[in-house]
Protein backbone atom coordinates (compact mmCIF):
# COMPACT_ATOMS: atom_id res chain seq x y z
CA UNK A 1 0.00 0.00 0.00
CA UNK A 2 2.53 2.46 0.90
CA UNK A 3 4.26 1.69 -2.52
CA UNK A 4 1.11 2.30 -4.36
CA UNK A 5 0.62 5.35 -2.43
CA UNK A 6 3.96 6.76 -3.62
CA UNK A 7 3.53 6.36 -7.04
CA UNK A 8 0.32 7.89 -7.14
CA UNK A 9 1.55 10.81 -5.55
CA UNK A 10 4.52 10.92 -7.94
CA UNK A 11 1.78 10.31 -11.13
CA UNK A 12 0.09 13.12 -9.57
CA UNK A 13 2.98 15.27 -9.32
CA UNK A 14 4.82 14.86 -12.43
CA UNK A 15 1.21 14.94 -14.17
CA UNK A 16 0.87 18.35 -12.57
CA UNK A 17 -2.26 16.82 -10.88
CA UNK A 18 -3.88 15.85 -15.30
CA UNK A 19 -3.75 11.92 -14.29
CA UNK A 20 -5.40 9.94 -11.58
CA UNK A 21 -6.91 13.18 -10.36
CA UNK A 22 -10.23 11.34 -9.88
CA UNK A 23 -10.00 7.38 -10.04
CA UNK A 24 -13.32 5.27 -10.28
CA UNK A 25 -14.50 8.71 -10.70
CA UNK A 26 -13.93 9.71 -7.06
CA UNK A 27 -11.75 12.94 -6.42
CA UNK A 28 -8.20 12.19 -5.06
CA UNK A 29 -7.51 13.45 -1.50
CA UNK A 30 -4.16 13.85 0.26
CA UNK A 31 -5.16 13.46 3.77
CA UNK A 32 -2.60 15.01 6.18
CA UNK A 33 -3.28 13.91 10.27
CA UNK A 34 -0.92 13.83 13.32
CA UNK A 35 0.52 10.70 14.15
CA UNK A 36 -1.20 9.68 17.57
CA UNK A 37 2.04 8.33 19.10
CA UNK A 38 4.86 9.91 17.40
CA UNK A 39 3.10 13.85 16.63
CA UNK A 40 4.34 13.63 13.26
CA UNK A 41 2.37 15.15 10.29
CA UNK A 42 1.14 11.77 8.49
CA UNK A 43 -0.19 12.47 5.10
CA UNK A 44 -2.34 9.72 2.71
CA UNK A 45 -3.91 9.34 -0.24
CA UNK A 46 -7.43 8.49 -0.85
CA UNK A 47 -10.40 8.55 -2.66
CA UNK A 48 -13.36 10.67 -1.69
CA UNK A 49 -16.82 9.03 -3.03
CA UNK A 50 -18.51 11.47 -1.74
CA UNK A 51 -17.08 15.40 -2.26
CA UNK A 52 -20.16 18.69 -2.24
CA UNK A 53 -20.59 21.27 -0.50
CA UNK A 54 -17.38 22.09 1.87
CA UNK A 55 -17.98 18.29 2.86
CA UNK A 56 -15.85 15.29 2.19
CA UNK A 57 -16.30 11.98 2.95
CA UNK A 58 -13.91 9.14 3.25
CA UNK A 59 -13.95 5.38 3.94
CA UNK A 60 -11.82 3.74 6.14
CA UNK A 61 -11.73 0.29 4.61
CA UNK A 62 -8.46 -0.82 4.33
CA UNK A 63 -9.48 -3.04 1.44
CA UNK A 64 -11.25 -5.21 3.75
CA UNK A 65 -8.81 -5.45 6.53
CA UNK A 66 -10.07 -6.76 9.62
CA UNK A 67 -7.92 -3.43 11.12
CA UNK A 68 -8.84 0.12 11.23
CA UNK A 69 -6.10 2.01 8.73
CA UNK A 70 -3.60 3.76 10.74
CA UNK A 71 -4.84 7.28 9.32
CA UNK A 72 -8.06 6.42 10.75
CA UNK A 73 -6.92 5.94 14.07
CA UNK A 74 -4.50 9.34 13.37
CA UNK A 75 -7.89 10.97 13.02
CA UNK A 76 -9.78 9.72 16.09
CA UNK A 77 -7.30 10.38 18.66
CA UNK A 78 -6.52 14.19 16.62
CA UNK A 79 -9.52 15.25 14.31
CA UNK A 80 -8.17 17.93 13.36
CA UNK A 81 -6.90 17.72 9.94
CA UNK A 82 -5.60 18.43 6.65
CA UNK A 83 -7.26 17.71 3.30
CA UNK A 84 -5.55 18.54 0.24
CA UNK A 85 -8.14 18.44 -3.27
CA UNK A 86 -6.76 19.49 -6.77
CA UNK A 87 -3.99 21.46 -5.29
CA UNK A 88 -6.22 23.15 -2.40
CA UNK A 89 -5.43 22.59 1.04
CA UNK A 90 -8.08 23.07 3.66
CA UNK A 91 -8.09 22.68 7.60
CA UNK A 92 -10.97 20.11 8.38
CA UNK A 93 -12.63 18.76 11.72
CA UNK A 94 -13.01 15.02 11.03
CA UNK A 95 -15.52 12.69 12.61
CA UNK A 96 -17.12 9.41 12.30
CA UNK A 97 -20.54 9.08 10.92
CA UNK A 98 -22.95 8.15 13.66
CA UNK A 99 -25.53 4.85 12.74
CA UNK A 100 -27.68 6.41 10.86
CA UNK A 101 -25.43 8.83 9.03
CA UNK A 102 -23.57 6.21 7.47
CA UNK A 103 -26.93 4.40 6.87
CA UNK A 104 -27.85 7.42 4.97
CA UNK A 105 -24.47 7.70 3.42
CA UNK A 106 -23.31 3.87 2.57
CA UNK A 107 -25.68 3.97 -0.73
CA UNK A 108 -24.13 6.91 -2.52
CA UNK A 109 -20.57 5.66 -1.34
CA UNK A 110 -21.24 2.13 -2.89
CA UNK A 111 -22.30 3.93 -6.05
CA UNK A 112 -19.88 5.75 -6.24
CA UNK A 113 -17.81 2.85 -6.02
CA UNK A 114 -18.98 -1.03 -5.76
CA UNK A 115 -15.99 -2.05 -4.34
CA UNK A 116 -16.88 -0.76 -1.04
CA UNK A 117 -19.37 -3.34 -0.60
CA UNK A 118 -17.10 -5.95 -1.53
CA UNK A 119 -14.55 -4.55 1.46
CA UNK A 120 -17.55 -4.13 4.12
CA UNK A 121 -18.50 -8.18 2.89
CA UNK A 122 -14.98 -9.43 3.33
CA UNK A 123 -14.84 -8.12 7.32
CA UNK A 124 -16.58 -7.88 10.40
CA UNK A 125 -15.23 -5.12 11.19
CA UNK A 126 -18.46 -2.26 10.99
CA UNK A 127 -15.88 0.31 8.26
CA UNK A 128 -15.88 3.66 9.35
CA UNK A 129 -17.24 5.89 7.40
CA UNK A 130 -15.54 9.64 8.30
CA UNK A 131 -17.13 12.98 7.56
CA UNK A 132 -14.85 15.88 6.76
CA UNK A 133 -16.27 19.71 7.47
CA UNK A 134 -13.93 22.98 7.27
CA UNK A 135 -12.91 23.95 10.57
CA UNK A 136 -14.77 26.62 12.50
Amino acid sequence: MKAMNASHRMILKVSGGRLLSAPYGMATVELHTTGRTSGQRRSTLLTAPIHEDGRTVLVASKGGDDRDPQWYRNLVAEPDVELTIAGETRAMRARTADPGEKAELWPRITAAYRGYAGYQKRTDRDIPVVICEPRR
